[in-house]
């Protein structure tokens, strides 16, 4: 009896370690993401969508930058292919992620399928880098991670949608915030690295895309250019990384 009892118990133990364990990683991100969801539940919400929308949104797609794209999508005209070439190209970066982590997902199980499906940058630091304890069961401590971020966005999203029928200031430009997140992700990345090879590459190429193409059709063939150049010079830029 008291063996079936202690099999009963264990896995919840293990859930609740992960979970103990992951929590704190996630602690600066909640930050973050309650504050930027937020933005964007109000961003959607003075845009003339109901709450639902990005309620839905961010437990769909959840990929901030995707969802802010969404917004002037839903707002203009129906183009499925156009929608599926930018999302595919504004998170290209995360065939690089799942390449780096085919490793760290060997033996979760079913897990895989939400962690591949959760992974979002923060995530992906969390759970790249991440030292997990070993007597923490490192499938649901990625599990937790991913979980958590996403609530955080969820959360963000649904209270910024609710309340941002109250909100009598000037919302003018509050889709700027769009532009704001990509700067400030590009100026964390570049003050993390040691080599700014592939920063400078990212920039050259969209400045010469931009004078190709135009501002208002340079974004998918840049994208598709630094995707490709990325992929080309993968193993130059992780020999020159290794040796800074």
């Amino acid at each position: 009896m008291d063996g079936r009892i202690a099999a009963v118990k264990r896995p919840a133990g293990i859930k609740l370690k992960a979970f103990k364990a992951a929590f704190p990683n996630t602690i600066p991100i909640m930050a973050g993401f309650l504050f930027l969801g937020i933005t964007y539940g109000i961003y959607m919400n003075v845009s003339g969508f109901s709450f639902l929308y990005p309620m839905f949104m961010s437990m769909t797609i959840f990929a901030g930058s995707v969802e802010f794209v969404t917004v002037n999508m839903l707002m203009g005209s129906f183009n499925p292919l156009q929608a599926f070439l930018l999302a595919l190209m504004i998170n290209a970066r995360h065939l690089f992620y799942g390449i780096s982590m085919l490793d760290r997902y060997k033996g979760t199980g079913i897990k895989k399928i939400y962690l591949i499906y959760g992974m979002c940058d923060e995530s992906f630091s969390v759970n790249y880098t991440a030292n997990i304890p070993d007597d923490v069961d490192k499938g649901w401590f990625m599990f937790f991670v991913n979980l958590l971020n996403q609530i955080y966005w969820v959360t963000g999203a649904t209270l910024g949608g609710i309340f941002g029928s109250f909100i009598k200031f000037n919302t003018k430009g509050l889709e700027f915030v769009m532009t704001a997140m990509f700067v400030v992700i590009f100026m964390e990345q570049w003050l993390k690295e040691k080599n700014h090879t592939s920063s400078l590459l990212g920039l050259g190429i969209s400045l010469v895309c931009l004078i190709l193409f135009g501002a208002d059709n340079f974004i998918i063939p840049s994208m598709a250019i630094i995707l490709a150049v990325l992929t080309l010079l993968r193993r130059v830029l992780e020999k020159d990384g290794e040796k800074t």
